[in-house]
């Protein structure tokens, strides 16, 4: 493990997660999520469980609003206002203010509208004189080098669309990196492998000062941990619902644009949900005010909905509390992997600080793919990262301390029997040949 930990005797183990979990303020909340008590779910971080209500809302949806009410739904309904409504809705659990989230399209989408107008917003400043730089081409385009794939594909795309240059490096070479060439910086604000916590202050801070744009990634944040959108003072974000979120599979993402650079917000894809008159079906293109820019076509309602009844789960939660609980369960869970596993057989890559850690744990292990499925046999569901990286989500809602110390004491009866120790080399890499 990356610090040494308190070590406990296992029947002390148990019955401290019966203590913990009796001072829960939010273990009711557990009460409110189809779970599957005969297991463990730890894999909410990608892909959160079913509020118990959801179902009967839209079948509400469904029947009554699709089924007898027809087309008038789109305005008796307020199905056509759902995106800026369910992203006010968003907005205080990630720290925004109202009128600045707007919701639909997949994140790779929005990352995508995100980096290009980060871009227009930069050229934009220099053309106006404003660019601190004394008038030099912002020419690059910085990314998270750990960045989720999908993140790094589509900058790179947006770069030669707006002809960047794309400049892959590693969260914390990026302030230095920053200069008069960057005209925006992406980054993830949790890493998706390992689980960090990247310092999401201090990196807006450092592009402000080199005069260019902050565009977050907070697919693994949102709903996990306070985000501070406004107070950082961030431009542009992205994120997925359906993990700590728990909108379901594939429910639509949110895209944040900060309401100081909405007047100037020039989105890639202008599509006539956009426009400010949207059923005048005029020739010419006129941006609509606010967030509403970053709308493109009709909503998936469904899918939209079925988010905006899952969101009932977070009525007067508040974030420092979930923060609070995710940390005490990370914490746990490393001391009792540290108890119950046989030595030399897993390590972790997750941040021991607190400052630096998200709310996951990764795991490295040898035959990780092997060992997440007996896992899962065994009623402990995670998720992995080839070759070698066990995920393990702890979503505060609906997991509890009783789930944390289950989960390690069948991982280290799983591993006594998997043969191996952690393996050598950079932590999630597919050796060549295995690619």
């Amino acid at each position: 493990m990356s610090e040494p930990m308190r070590m406990s005797d296992p029947a002390g183990l148990v019955a401290r997660a019966a203590a913990l979990d009796a001072a829960d303020e939010l273990a009711p909340l557990r009460d409110l999520f189809a779970l599957n008590e005969g297991s463990v779910y730890l894999d909410g971080n990608s892909l959160g469980a079913l509020p118990r209500h959801v179902p009967e809302r839209i079948r509400d949806v469904m029947t009554r609003q699709w089924g007898e009410m027809g087309i008038r739904s789109w305005t008796e309904g307020g199905w056509w206002t759902a995106p800026e409504r369910i992203g006010d809705r968003i907005a205080p659990l990630v720290g925004a203010g109202p009128g600045q989230i707007v919701v639909g399209d997949s994140t790779s989408v929005n990352v995508f509208k995100a980096v290009v107008a980060a871009v227009r917003l930069a050229d934009q400043d220099r053309t106006a004189g404003g660019d601190r730089t004394a008038g030099g081409d912002r020419t690059e385009v910085l990314v998270d080098a750990t960045t989720f794939p999908t993140d790094g594909y589509i900058a790179r795309s947006a770069a030669r669309m707006t002809g960047r240059r794309i400049v892959p490096l590693a969260p914390a070479e990026l302030p230095a990196a920053l200069g008069p060439r960057t005209a925006a910086v992406l980054v993830n604000h949790v890493d998706f492998r390992t689980g960090r916590l990247h310092d999401l202050p201090g990196i807006t801070a450092a592009a402000h000062e080199a005069g260019a744009l902050a565009v977050w990634d907070l697919c693994h944040s949102a709903g996990a941990l306070p985000v501070g959108l406004d107070a950082h003072g961030v431009d542009l974000a992205v994120g997925c619902t359906y993990k700590y979120l728990n909108g379901g599979p594939g429910s639509p993402a949110f895209l944040y644009v900060a309401e100081r650079h909405q007047a100037r917000f020039d989105s890639p894809l202008p599509g006539w949900n956009a426009h400010a008159d949207p059923f005048a079906m005029a020739d010419a293109f006129e941006a609509a005010d606010g967030a509403v820019r970053g709308r493109v076509g009709t909503p998936d309602i469904l899918s939209m909905l079925a988010l905006d009844a899952a969101l009932d789960v977070w009525t007067d939660v508040r974030m420092a509390d979930v923060r609070a609980k995710s940390l005490a369960l990370t914490d746990f869970f490393l001391e009792c992997v540290e108890v119950y596993a046989p030595p030399g057989r897993v390590s972790s890559l997750t941040p021991a600080a607190h400052a630096e850690r998200g709310s996951q744990i990764a795991l490295r292990c040898a035959r990780a793919p092997a060992v997440m499925d007996e896992l899962i046999v065994r009623g402990v569901v995670g998720d992995l990262r080839r070759p070698d990286v066990l995920r393990f989500g702890f979503t505060p809602l609906y997991v509890g301390f009783a789930d944390a110390e289950r989960a390690a004491r069948v991982l280290g009866e799983v591993l006594a029997g998997v043969p191996g120790q952690v393996p050598a080399g950079v932590p999630g890499q597919v050796p060549p040949g295995r690619r």
